[in-house]
């Protein structure tokens, strides 16, 4: 049965669920559309499996009924295990966010193993997300990787439906939030003659509306087609209607100069997302990606939305902090097989520890702590907190530009800036594992403790090192940290 809800997109196709297929397989469920999928086939009575490099906890409190797998898809030897019993199994893998000197080779690595895995366990049919581009011309490494993962999987015995789709826009979204991020910190942008180049982007929602009704639809089965919004625009109107959305008054300048690499740089750097990201992106910008075969318009019926409708949606989902899943939630790559804080024994050999008592409750103290990083900021020495980020952005790490999904809320792998949420426990603790590029490995943790009729306020700081670079970090920053974190708690129980 449907559950009524304002956050599902699908309430409206024409298809009816088949929850008798059997059970469905969701790869790349903690991604940004995976994210977005498994709650809608969740609604729609599926029995659902997904995927995952490793296991959390998190999972099972956020996808009640949701049996999860641990497997990789470039590790042939777990895949048969997750595809066991499955009718249908969705490929929403990438590899974009190993940069570009690696993904093309991993991607078509992981395909392959994912075709015979699927085919050794009898699957049915494959549904596969990837991205438009005319193979007869030139295309970007990305964009022919794209086509090449569709063309593995299709080398299989296995019908595979495949859809294709250019920009995706959505709160969260990286494409969305270097157009968003452009307009607003940017007042005057240069226009190169590849800004100028058609697309036709497409909203999130409607992504999703595709990939449930392909399910739905038994005349996709082994078909390819291409999924876009209502619009073809060019990069640059698309900055321009995005600035009247904003109410921002910019000056586009056209310029001779075109070079990708120096462009995708300077973008990361006044943008959330990393120069890895945006130089894969910026590279498909010289390839027109328009949909040319719009049969599934007629199969999957439903109005899609307009670019300037989509872009509302998005605004109108981060201003009531309501945006589900992130681009973050997958970068930097394979964050989820890094090394954890207790899997360390003996514990980090450089320690650090700030407290103080305090009569506030512990639920007041826990939600003040939850609001570190993003845009908030970390309530005080800000300045040293964004010089640090600066400092790694330039350096093509995260930066603390990355920001954060929700601004008042936190679940376990939520990014803050350049920590990522190891673990939390309700009112008591909060634990980070840095993502900034470090001669070592480094965590902070927040915990409340009760000490007769207060709680103790604590933050300590977690640094494993071995090597001399390493240890000479530590001791340069030492004296920093009196003052960082000795205000940082002080700032968090006077909110409270």
């Amino acid at each position: 049965m449907i559950k009524e809800s304002q956050d599902l997109y699908c309430t409206d196709l024409a298809s009816k669920p088949n929850p008798a297929l059997g059970k469905i397989l969701v790869t790349g469920a903690t991604g940004y559309i995976g994210g977005r999928l498994v709650p809608e086939l969740l609604a729609r009575g599926y029995k659902l499996r997904v995927m995952v490099r490793t296991a959390s906890p998190d999972l099972e409190t956020q996808w009640p009924g949701v049996e999860v797998v641990v497997a990789d898809a470039l590790d042939s030897d777990t895949l048969c295990n997750a595809m066991r019993d499955v009718h249908t199994a969705y490929y929403l893998i990438h590899s974009l966010l190993l940069g570009p000197q690696q993904f093309e080779t991993a991607d078509i690595q992981a395909a392959i193993n994912f075709r015979k895995a699927a085919e050794t366990m009898q699957v049915s049919r494959i549904i596969y997300l990837g991205g438009l581009g005319d193979n007869r011309s030139s295309l970007s490494p990305h964009l022919r990787s794209r086509i090449q993962v569709a063309q593995e999987l299709q080398n299989g015995s296995i019908p595979v439906t495949i859809l294709r789709a250019a920009i995706i826009i959505g709160s969260g979204s990286a494409s969305y939030e270097i157009l968003e991020n452009l307009i607003r910190n940017v007042p005057v942008l240069p226009i190169p003659v590849w800004a100028r180049t058609r697309c036709q982007p497409i909203a999130v929602r409607d992504v999703i509306k595709y990939l449930v009704g392909s399910l739905e639809e038994p005349q996709t089965i082994g078909k390819s087609y291409d999924i876009g919004g209502k619009e073809i625009l060019s990069y640059e109107l698309m900055l321009k209607t995005l600035a009247k959305v904003l109410g921002k008054n910019r000056l586009f300048m056209p310029v001779p100069f075109s070079n990708i690499k120096i462009f995708s740089y300077l973008v990361s750097l006044v943008t959330p997302v990393p120069h890895h990201i945006t130089l894969c992106l910026m590279e498909s910008s010289f390839n027109e990606v328009i949909c040319k075969n719009n049969e599934i318009r007629e199969l999957i019926p439903f109005q899609t939305l307009a670019f300037r409708e989509a872009l509302v949606r998005a605004l109108s989902r981060e201003e009531q902090d309501r945006v589900s899943t992130r681009w973050s939630d997958a970068y930097p790559p394979a964050h989820e097989l890094s090394i954890k804080l207790a899997e360390l024994s003996p514990e980090p050999n450089f320690t650090t520890v700030y407290s103080l008592l305090s009569n506030k409750k512990a639920s007041n103290l826990y939600k003040s702590i939850c609001m570190i990083g993003g845009k908030e900021g970390w309530f005080n020495s800000n300045w040293m907190w964004k010089l640090r980020g600066n400092v790694d952005r330039l350096l093509l790490g995260v930066g603390t530009s990355r920001g954060r999904r929700s601004r008042s809320s936190l679940r376990i792998n939520d990014v803050i800036d350049f920590w990522r949420v190891e673990d939390l426990r309700q009112n008591k603790m909060l634990l980070l594992r840095a993502e900034m590029k470090l001669p070592g490995k480094a965590w902070l943790q927040f915990d409340i403790s009760p000490q007769g009729a207060m709680n103790r306020l604590s933050v300590k700081a977690f640094y494993q090192t071995h090597s001399f670079l390493g240890k000479a970090y530590w001791y340069f920053f030492l004296p920093f940290h009196h003052f960082i974190f000795r205000d940082l708690i002080a700032q968090i129980e006077k909110i409270s």
